[in-house]
């Protein structure tokens, strides 16, 4: 499992990009950016677009902050293209088909049993560390938001209160 501070697994990976094009990418591609890569259990189903669409809606607010985001889940590149060409529409950022599954194991987001990733986050910084990680139940879609709120946080570099936003002031340590 991968832990705050280390190094980021890293991957290469085929995927989808804009257009409905084929790519392999790998973590280093992003070298010398912030990454938001976030894991999804299944194409088609009923939480995942309403995250898979609010990352698209907010991806301005995260390319502002000089950082690419990345899609993953189990499915194979050809689900998430019919996928986005039937339901989603263009996204503006890739989504890995990780049918392996060593993406979603290598960043401990793999239910072994299902056979699927749970809803992990990670955000990885420039030289490529985890700064941040956050994984969620099945039933309960993450927040694009705050996703922002903590990269904002992160990038400040200054000691951000429960509830901080920005804008607001940062503590002071004593």
């Amino acid at each position: 499992m991968p832990m705050i501070g280390q190094p980021a697994p890293q991957f290469k990976a085929p995927a989808v990009v804009d257009g409905g094009d084929f790519k392999e990418i790998s973590l280093t591609d992003y070298k010398g950016k912030w990454v938001v890569l976030f894991f999804y259990p299944l194409d088609f189903t009923f939480v995942c677009p309403t995250e898979i669409t609010q990352f698209r809606d907010t991806l301005k607010d995260f390319k502002a902050l000089g950082a690419e985001v990345i899609g993953c889940s189990i499915d194979s590149v050809h689900s998430h293209k019919r996928w986005i060409k039937d339901d989603l529409g263009q996204l503006g950022y890739p989504l890995i088909g990780d049918v392996t599954h060593r993406v979603s194991r290598d960043y401990g987001v793999l239910l072994e049993d299902k056979g699927i990733a749970t809803r992990g986050t990670f955000i990885i910084d420039p030289e490529g560390a985890i700064q941040y990680m956050g994984i969620h139940n099945l039933n309960v879609g993450r927040d694009a938001k705050e996703i922002l709120r903590v990269l904002t946080g992160l990038k400040s570099g200054e000691l951000c209160s429960a509830g901080w936003k920005p804008g607001d002031k940062h503590l002071s340590p004593k």
